[in-house]
């Protein structure tokens, strides 16, 4: 299928081939018929891509502050390498689609397929849309009209907050595509409409809505022109739509304000705001947050839990459905703004010269009669008779910036990549030459050429995936945590007992340089030692999907483990018994401060503390050992202090521990031979994690089984 993106690194828009995506959970696949062009947003995006570096940095000067720390406590290569990465991403454009819905995932029941519905997908042949960004479209609403939703949405959110009454006088700042639908739906809600834009189009169009519309390069004064139709009083409210980086336009909704009035901030500007414009009159001001309540809210938007309408009246669907009732009962005429109406394939046409369009709005419509595909070939390759062809399943941010770059050095041959919308597997596909990008995960492991799958999905994924490959006689490599329940680790110990793969967990700090001179500078002896390694692991918010236990695991099984696999190299014993104690008087089982103490069979003691609250500019990773009167320090993998040791200090420059871990895992596929971490180990390692977070519910040690 074909799907529009905006390359943020060297600015292009591109319209890409990808594979159709995959139907998920709680989610509705949709063939487009139409999508709508939101040249404000869109806007925005298509120039920010097209900025160079220096242009880049000021538009965003708090990325830039974050860079400035990773390079503190990263370094400068691996900081430019991490920004480099994520330009290039490319970004998919729109979020206005309209069409028919072809599958249904599970736990939808409110949709079924033929339903024709608008979301807020992109512009792409088919889109998966969680079931709560999906409305149903009244028989007497056009695709065309229906394409207006989520904007339409927006600014009703906006208009929610400003909570207008009938009689009341509302300014509307700025009468693009947004701002044209606020005012027409603040007029169906009783209110008198004052609308300002410098474009004389758009004010002669707000003009036959009914709209007081004043084109302010006429030689109006905003402020004096409210006053006087106001008799003085001032605007009971004003919304702003505008996107403009000028500090102006909040000075001048202040003082157009009678007094208490209400400002509700729905477009982009500058803020940089006088106390003495808000004071006097005790002005009230809000930043509108997209289409309504349930936004950036994963328990709404991705797990579909819907707020109770006792509680929540208008969530970001109810809103979708209120404008989609306003536009067929003919309170809100959307048609009028329809500039213009293009195939996709003519996509230029509207994102060419986006900075000088003139245009409301722009509708693409689709011509998908022809058969997609969940699979599209990149380069052509013969993998027959080849040992250790790889499978990749997830192309996130770690793929594309760790797992893809050392496969690549080492000249590994992939012959897939899947992700299940299909546009990251199919950047990736392109940049590092894999043969093939897929939505359908289960083609790598259907496919006899393909020997090694490597899983780095999301955590709550990784067991069944695990599962499904050793079923299929495949090898795998998954990133970290194998599992996240004892029962998934039970499945996965019986089948890999009755099959003949190999597993590999991407514990990868084992093998880093460093850690492997400590190994060798301990010796072979199995005289019990202490460790005490510490994780300066940062602070991550709360609403990030890693803590959430059923998704990530929390960051003790999602990320602690690193340090207790680890710990049992460097211990060359397994850990019979945990105790974890948490930072606060009641710690919540998704903690991330929390000092883990591991008891290993021949007497090593290991103490990891991870931590979250530490300051940035201290090292992220540092481990200790205590053995014989002699003392190893590690530092952020970057130098080694040795005490009683024959011999100096070492350096290390970058942690190389993925590139080694790969490098013997391809060695033992190409060649045979035994795994490169003993399963043993594995499971070992996953159960003192899950035994840490016992310990804590327990409060007291754990013995590992």
């Amino acid at each position: 299928m074909k799907q529009i993106i905006q390359d943020l690194k060297n600015g292009d828009t591109i319209l890409e081939e990808v594979p159709v995506p995959r139907i998920k959970s709680g989610s509705v696949l949709i063939k487009t018929t139409r999508s709508l062009v939101s040249l404000g947003t869109e806007r925005m995006l298509v120039e920010f891509g097209k900025a160079n570096f220096i242009q880049k940095a000021k538009q965003q000067p708090d990325k830039v502050k974050m860079v400035l720390d990773k390079v503190k406590t990263d370094g400068l290569k691996p900081t430019v390498s991490a920004v480099l990465n994520k330009l290039n991403q490319p970004l998919p454009l729109g979020y206005c689609n309209v069409g028919e819905v072809v599958a249904v995932g599970k736990g939808v029941s409110e949709f079924s397929v033929g339903d024709r519905v608008t979301s807020n997908g992109n512009h792409a042949e088919y889109v998966c849309v969680p079931k709560n960004l999906v409305a149903k479209i009244p028989d007497n609403v056009s695709d065309d009209e229906a394409t207006f939703t989520v904007i339409g949405s927006i600014g009703l959110q906006g208009l929610r907050l400003l909570n207008p009454t009938f009689g009341e006088t509302i300014v509307v700042v700025g009468l693009g595509l947004i701002g044209l639908v606020t005012a027409e739906l603040l007029l169906a809600n009783g209110c008198n409409v004052i609308g300002f834009d410098f474009d004389p189009e758009k004010v002669r169009i707000a003009k036959e809505k009914g709209i007081t519309a004043i084109n302010p390069a006429e030689g109006t004064d905003q402020v004096k022109f409210v006053e006087s139709f106001t008799n003085g009083i001032g605007a009971d409210g004003v919304i702003i739509t505008a996107s403009n980086k000028s500090n102006e336009i909040i000075s001048q909704s202040a003082n157009m304000c009678r007094k208490r009035g209400r400002i509700v901030l729905v477009g982009v500007i500058g803020l940089d705001i006088s106390r003495a414009d808000f004071y006097e009159k005790e002005i009230t001001f809000q930043v509108s947050c997209s289409y309504g309540p349930g936004r950036y809210d994963d328990e709404y938007e991705q797990k579909g839990n819907d707020y109770p309408i006792g509680y929540v009246r208008w969530t970001e669907k109810r809103n979708f459905e209120a404008v989609l009732n306003a536009i067929s009962k003919g309170m809100l005429e959307v048609k009028p703004l329809i500039t213009e109406s293009l195939l996709l394939e003519d996509y230029k046409k509207i994102y060419g010269d986006m900075a000088n369009s003139r245009s409301i709005a722009s509708i693409l419509k689709y011509d998908n009669t022809k058969e997609q595909s969940k699979t599209v070939q990149i380069v052509e390759k013969d993998y027959k008779g080849k040992k250790g062809v790889i499978g990749i399943i997830g192309a996130g941010n770690f793929t594309s910036s760790t797992i893809l770059p050392n496969l690549s050095k080492l000249k590994a041959d992939i012959k897939y990549i899947a992700s299940s919308g299909g546009l990251s597997g199919t950047i990736q596909a392109k940049k590092h030459g894999i043969s093939n990008s897929t939505s359908d995960y289960k083609e790598i492991l259907q496919d006899n050429d393909v020997g090694l799958v490597f899983v780095t999905t999301q955590h709550n994924m990784h067991a069944t995936m695990v599962l499904e490959a050793i079923q299929a006689n495949k090898s795998v490599f998954v990133e970290k945590p194998l599992a996240l329940t004892h029962g998934e680790l039970s499945n996965i110990e019986k089948a890999y007992g009755e099959s003949n793969s190999c597993i590999s967990v991407g514990f990868n700090r084992r093998f880093a340089p460093l850690a492997q001179k400590m190994k060798t500078l301990l010796g072979k002896a199995q005289t019990p030692i202490n460790i005490v390694a510490t994780m300066n692991a940062g602070y991550i918010p709360p609403e990030v999907w890693v803590h959430d236990m059923e998704v990530g695991g929390g960051r003790i099984i999602g990320e602690g483990c690193h340090f207790i696999d680890l710990c049992s190299y460097l211990a060359d014993s397994k850990v019979v018994a945990v105790c974890m104690n948490a930072m606060g008087e009641n710690p919540e089982e998704n903690t991330d401060n929390a000092s883990i103490l591991l008891k290993y069979e021949n007497g090593t003691n290991a103490v990891i503390n991870y931590f979250s609250n530490g300051s940035k500019s201290y090292s992220k990773e540092r481990v200790e050992v205590y053995s014989q009167e002699r003392t190893l320090v590690m530092d952020n993998w970057r130098k080694l202090k040795t005490y009683g040791f024959k011999g100096g200090n070492m350096s290390s420059g970058q942690d190389k521990g993925h590139f080694n871990q790969f490098k013997a895992l391809l060695d033992q596929q190409r060649n045979g031979g035994k795994p490169i971490i003993p399963f043993e180990s594995l499971m070992n390692t996953t159960k003192a994690s899950f035994a840490a977070i016992e310990s804590l519910k327990q409060g007291k040690w754990i013995t590992i089984e």
